[in-house]
Order: structure tokens, then sequence, then C-alpha cells
């Protein structure tokens, strides 16, 4: 079938075309009610149905005869640890950890919070509470308490899960202290904390209250799986850089496994026995979709990595994976390859190892700018697929559907909608714009399956949040255009387009030209106030290892290049060099902190940050170089 065809039945035929699809999941009760409105107006998918997403990723392929197929692999280079799980094991695992959580009174729709690093207990945990059909709420590991406790306060977890520390290259953090501090903090006070000790810190233990992981496995009985309504959820994810109260999302369980269980083969082409390796993180969405649920539920075998692309030990950490365990599809976001490409342009490190079994490489969490793509499939020499998606929906709005279709990519766009995300560019007043004018991307109702219901305890932050600004329509918070191909261009957020003198300009835009400089390692580009033209660019360029060039003689070529692909009206006049550009742990820039330092407003440092030094060095070069207001 081709991709236009798959994606006319979704859109035309939501209902049929999405019955089908969960056929391919074993419910305990198949749902005959597809889609439906809940009591706040919000469409639902398979309401009557009952399953269990533990059992349909763990159980399922133990009963279909894949109990001794590799299910996780889990890699540690700060550690030197490396370990496997089959099916079997891991069913095993989770049902023993199930059997802790319920000997501490976990039901149905109680909530658990885990505070873990990338290690093969995390996905444990998640999966025991999922078997019990209560709902997890993974926090990154590591964030501030302060953090901590007001998602504590939002969740009113039953059971905190931690581990005593994680290990951030060669930094050991110590979680316990941080975790004793957000529960002081917090009005809502869990019942008890279960603790998995690591030989790396020893964790202090609070008699009454806390557990230790070993022990209690130790002494537990397996638990069962649980069944649950399709529209139950299955978690809470926190969205990153809140402050204030979290908005916590919320995903059910049945339209999640049926989203995912479809993606690993529409989008990502994968088969059961395939390694499938995502390296993002647990905390966040891409490590619960992808990670956790979406290989497991489709048989896969799924990577956990506790290490970076880079410095674990070197810029090849990324290759030697791939190459050790025959990865199939890796996704991870671009900022992962600039950093290879900072370190070893050349691709020297690669030489090493073979990337026959590499297929192909997916990526995602912010805007892949061309120099990346090109450089990124020049140096495989495999395919390379931009895909856009949000914490929201849980899995890809756009991409390229390689296990239905594979499209011809073009570089700076997610290529096509997926099948069941109906996408319009509108104006400010709601209106559909034509192909190639930017504006407003949103996604007309009804959402696909996986994406949220609801935010978590405040149905009206959701209405208001998403639905209001558009009526019928679920503002993604996101700008672009359509091109006469039907390929979507993601620019950034709809607050990354700013005004020079009347002009509306695009800062993705501009990113991208100034990314193609051959010096320039990664950048971002920002506006800040004018007294004159209300905004003007300035761009901020981290340049490539062992670049010795003149920063004046830098900044006048990329603002020539600016100048011709955009023209005179951007106002591009000041490319500032700087040695690192703050980003949330996941790899975004925080550029909405920039554009706060430069314009002189006092600003909150978000829990998200992976390098908070970067922020006064940063204000001093901008002060230095007259950009702060």
């Amino acid at each position: 079938m081709s991709y236009k065809e798959e994606y006319r039945k979704s859109i035309e035929t939501p209902e049929a075309f999405w019955a089908e699809k969960a056929e391919a999941i074993k419910w305990f009760k198949t749902p005959k009610t597809i889609l439906s409105k809940d009591e706040n107006g919000i469409d639902r998918w398979f309401a009557d149905g009952e399953m269990n997403t533990a059992y349909l990723a763990l159980d399922y392929h133990v009963e279909s005869g894949r109990g001794d197929q590799d299910a996780l692999i889990y890699d540690s280079p700060v550690t030197d640890t490396k370990q496997r799980y089959t099916y079997t094991q891991l069913r095993d695992a989770v049902a023993k950890f199930a059997g802790v959580l319920k000997a501490q009174g976990v039901e149905k729709g109680d909530r658990v919070v885990i505070y873990m690093p990338m290690i093969a207990e995390s996905v444990i945990a998640m999966l025991a509470v999922a078997r019990l059909g209560a709902i997890h709420s993974v926090v990154f590991g590591g964030f501030a308490p302060h953090e901590l406790a007001v998602r504590i306060d939002d969740a009113e977890p039953k059971v905190v899960v931690t581990s005593s520390c994680g290990i951030e290259i060669e930094k050991v953090i110590a979680y316990k202290p941080l975790l004793d501090e957000a529960i002081e903090k917090s009005a809502h006070k869990p019942d008890s904390c279960i603790i998995f000790q690591r030989p790396q810190v020893k964790a202090e233990m609070i008699a009454g209250r806390d557990i230790d992981w070993a022990e209690a496995v130790a002494n537990a009985e397996p638990a069962d799986c649980t069944p649950v309504k399709a529209t139950d959820p299955l978690y809470i994810l926190y969205t990153s850089g809140t402050t204030g109260k979290p908005k916590g999302v919320v995903r059910d369980n049945g339209g999640h496994a049926v989203a995912l269980k479809y993606s690993m083969k529409a989008i990502y082409n994968m088969e059961p026995g395939e390694v499938f390796w995502a390296a993002s993180d647990v905390g966040w969405v891409v490590g619960h979709s992808y990670i956790v649920y979406g290989p497991l539920l489709a048989g896969c075998t799924t990577v956990v990595y506790e290490g970076k692309p880079i410095r674990t030990p070197d810029a090849g950490a990324f290759w030697r994976v791939c190459n050790e365990y025959g990865v199939k599809s890796l996704f991870a976001a671009p900022t992962a390859f600039r950093a290879i490409k900072k370190e070893d342009p050349d691709s020297e490190l690669l030489k090493a190892y073979d990337l026959s079994k590499l297929e192909i490489v997916f990526m995602a969490g912010e805007r892949l700018d061309p120099p990346t793509y090109h450089w990124t499939k020049e140096t495989l020499g495999k395919p390379v697929i931009d895909h856009w998606w949000q914490t929201e929906t849980g899995w890809a709005i756009c991409g390229n559907l390689t296990g239905i279709e594979m499209l011809e990519p073009k570089p700076g766009s997610s290529t096509v909608p997926v099948s069941g995300f109906n996408i319009q560019i509108l104006d400010h007043e709601g209106n559909e714009l034509p192909n190639g004018e930017q504006g407003s991307i949103a996604i007309k109702l009804p959402l696909p399956p996986s994406c949220l219901p609801t935010v978590w305890g405040d149905f009206e932050r959701f209405r208001t949040g998403y639905l209001s600004e558009f009526p019928g329509y679920y503002c993604s918070g996101d700008g672009g255009y359509k091109d006469d191909d039907g390929y979507i261009f993601i620019m950034g957020r709809t607050d990354d387009v700013i005004n020079v003198a009347g002009h509306r300009l695009s800062t993705g835009e501009m990113e991208e030209i100034v990314a193609d400089h051959p010096s320039v390692a990664e950048c971002a580009v920002i506006g800040i106030n004018d007294p004159l033209k209300g905004q003007q660019p300035i761009g901020l360029v981290l340049l490539k290892n062992g670049i010795e060039v003149d920063e004046k003689q830098i900044e006048a070529e990329l603002v020539a290049m600016v100048r011709k692909e955009i023209g005179a009206v951007a106002c591009f006049r000041r490319a500032i060099v700087v040695q690192r550009l703050p980003k949330t742990r996941s790899g975004k820039i925080l550029r909405k902190l920039l554009r706060q330092i430069a314009d002189g407003h006092e600003y909150n440092i978000p829990s998200t940050i992976d390098d908070p030094a970067s922020l006064p060095e940063i204000e001093e070069i901008m002060g230095r170089n007259g950009l702060v207001s």
C-alpha cells in the first residue's frame, strides 16, 4: 500500500482504520466502541476495551514462543557494565518487582513516582507499575529537590522508587539526599520509598519509610497482570521546563499500545527480534515510547544505554554500540550528532566499527538542520529520517513511514503527516494558509490514538492550553509551512518568529543558513529587543574542534550568508562565538532563556538544564558584546 492510500484511510475513515490496527494487540476484552466522547467532550479511543500494557510488552511474547529472545540490553560505559535480559527473564523480574509494590499497597489507579538513572531497573519499575494497573510518573534522575517536590505534590504517589545514585560521565550524583529534601518540602508524603543501592554510592535509609530494593525482591511473590480499561491512565509525564505548578501529560493504556505497536512497523520498519536503539533517557517521552514500550510491544530488542554520544569514552560511542549489538534502527536527537561532529568532524573513530546492520537513522527532539542531516547521511551512508512529535502526542506527528513507503527525504523537512494526524497551517485567525506560507501548525480533531486526553488533575488547563486558540483543532505551539508535495517544515516554536521592522521572520530559517558554514558546529539565533526595529536577530555560534579563525571574519561571513539567502530585510548583523550553549538534558537549546538574558529580564534556571555554568558565561559574553538590554 502507498503512503497516500494509508494516510487517506486514516483521515477519511478513522474508526475503521484504527479498529483494524487495534487487532494487532491481544485484548482481554476486545473493544466494540472504537471512538467516543468522554465526560469532558474529548475524543477517546477503545473506551470499552480491556487490556494490560505490561502483559502486551512481556507475557504475550513469552506465551508466543519468544521467551528466549533478548528483550533488553543494558550497556553502561560509565560503570563498565553490560547485561542482557530475555523476555522470560524480564517478565519474571517485572512480576517480582510488581509484587514488591503490591506489598506496599500499590493498586490499580495509584501513582508511583520513579526517580532513576538509565539502568535496567528503571525499565523494570515502569513495567511493574503498569502490570498492577497503577500509574507511573518518571522524573528525570538528578532533578532538583524543588522540582521533584512539586511533581510529588501533583501526582500524590503512594510510593517513590529511586536509586542511590546516577552517573554523569565522571560525576556521581547521590539521589537519596535529593529525594529526602524533596519529600521534606512536599505537602504530600509517600507511604514508602524503595531504594536500589548501586555500588558507587550507598544511600542512608530512613527506618519505617525506606525499603531496600534487593531485599524486598528476594522476599516478594510475583504479581499477575491487572486488567485495565483502554482509557485508564498508564502514566503521567511532566513536560520539561515547567515552573510553578507542573503540567502532567496523561497517557492512556489502549490508544498508546495500539499507536506504538503500529508505529514500530509503519514508521521504523522494525520486525520482531530486531534491535532498536533510542539513545535517549527514560525521563523523556522518547524514552517512554521507544526505549521501553514501543520496542517491547513489537517484540524487538531494546538497548538501555547509560552514557553519552561523546566522552564515554569518545565520539565513537554510538558506533561501538551499533556495531556490538547489531542495531538496525538508531534514534537520537540532532544535538547528539552535532556533538559527535564537533569532536570528530572527519569521522576517524567510525573506521573501527562495522555498521553494516544499521539500516536507518531517525532524529527528533528539535529541528534537524540541513548541515547536520547532510553530515550524518554522508558519514554513515545511511538514510537519515527527521520526524516531529511532542510529549503530548507520545509518537510522531510527522515522519517518513519507512515501513509503508519510503518517501524521498527533503533536508529541513520532517516529511509528511503520520496516519491519523490531519495537519493544517493556520493564520492567527484560524484560516488555512496556502502552501509555502508560514503559520501555526494545528491538528484537526479527532487526534489519533495515544495523544493526551487531559492534563493530570486540571482539565481546564488542557482545554485552554491546547484546544481554545483554534476551535476544532489541537494547537501544537509550533510554526511552519507545507510545500506543494505535502511535506511539512517545522520552523520552531511560534514564539521563535520575530518581528523586524514589520517583517515576520523565522529564526529557524536563519539558523539553517548559519549552521551551513563549514566552521560552525552548532548555533542558535534569537531575536532581541531593538528600539528602532522592534526586534533584531543575533547568532550565537559554537565552532568545530580544532577550528582557529578570526571571530570578526566568521561574523562577517555569516552576516553575508544570511543577507544572500534571506536579504537585507533580515537585519542579521551580529554573530558571536561562544564556547557552549545552554541546553536541556535532552539536548534542546534553551532559546527562551537566551532571549530573557539578552532582554535583561530576570529568569529562573530550569531544572532540565544540563550545564548551569553555561548561563553566566553566556551572560558575560553577551554583555561584553553589548547584547544585553
